[in-house]
């Protein structure tokens, strides 16, 4: 990653609230190619949550903890706030000096933007401020939140005027919070209704809805210069799992999350 920043454009997506085990089985029904094809064979990474809950979650990857392989450790990290001991911190880490991985890459010429999604970042509040506030920029509508059937094409539409609007030579870390995985999402299955509520099933449709439009991300991202992508879940949800609904649980449909990292090569195809 060291030799990454500084030479790439740098995109950041979260799927707020995508369960692992439906997105494993979308990617591997073909359901979902627009992202599987970015995916290595095809298929997502496992690893653990850094958070059971979006405003943990995301404090702790911006300050350089991603999800975490499953496997035993130490694993080294892509990011990392310099600190003396970290295990995690190897020579390829691109380590910074600030409390944080925006004003990081803030300091080494990055236009830092955020297009945010769920509640932590709707700005409407202290609260809703404070993971928004660490970029230069931020972008939050409520087309863009939980409540909108259109949320990630309003989200898409942003991001491409926002990339349309830099300097060429400007360097851009963009980060887009997904909120149409995260309830209610009822609203992405036909024939499913607000009364019967959300399930795995109208889960699944909501991140199919996602992939039909992450191709004009993807293309937008890359529009300028080769671009290093990673796309994964914050944490998971449960479904009437064990007894379980929601999240901010300890349970494995909360902590186990897909994860994927991968070069956008210049000129990808929008569909």
């Amino acid at each position: 990653m060291s030799g990454i920043v500084g030479s790439h454009d740098l995109l950041f997506v979260t799927l707020d609230t995508l369960r692992h085990d439906v997105a494993q089985e979308l990617a591997a029904a073909g359901r979902i190619p627009h992202l599987a094809r970015h995916l290595p064979g095809g298929m997502w990474e496992t690893r653990h949550a850094p958070g059971s809950f979006t405003y943990a979650s995301h404090q702790a990857m911006f300050a350089g903890f991603l999800p975490t392989p499953v496997g035993p450790g130490p694993h080294p990290r892509l990011f990392a706030a310099r600190f003396a001991g970290s295990e995690s911190t190897a020579s390829g880490t691109f380590v910074f000096d600030t409390p944080d991985l925006p004003s990081g890459l803030a300091s080494v010429g990055y236009r830092t933007v955020c297009i945010g999604g769920v509640g932590f970042f709707n700005k409407q509040g202290a609260l809703g401020s404070v993971l928004p506030g660490l970029f230069q920029e931020s972008h939050w509508e409520p087309e863009f939140g939980v409540a909108s059937p259109t949320s990630f094409e309003a989200q898409v539409a942003r991001a491409e005027q926002v990339i349309a609007s830099l300097a060429p030579e400007q360097r851009l870390f963009l980060f887009v919070n997904v909120s149409a995985l995260h309830q209610p999402n009822w609203f992405h299955l036909p024939g499913a209704t607000r009364e019967a509520g959300d399930s795995r099933a109208t889960h699944a449709a909501a991140l199919e809805y996602v992939d039909a439009h992450i191709g004009r991300l993807f293309a937008a991202a890359s529009s300028r210069r080769r671009c290093f992508a990673i796309v994964c879940s914050d944490h998971g949800t449960a479904y009437g799992d064990d007894g379980y609904t929601g999240h901010r649980i300890g349970h494995e449909s909360v902590w186990t999350v897909p994860y994927a990292h991968f070069f956008l090569e210049p000129g990808a195809i929008a569909s």
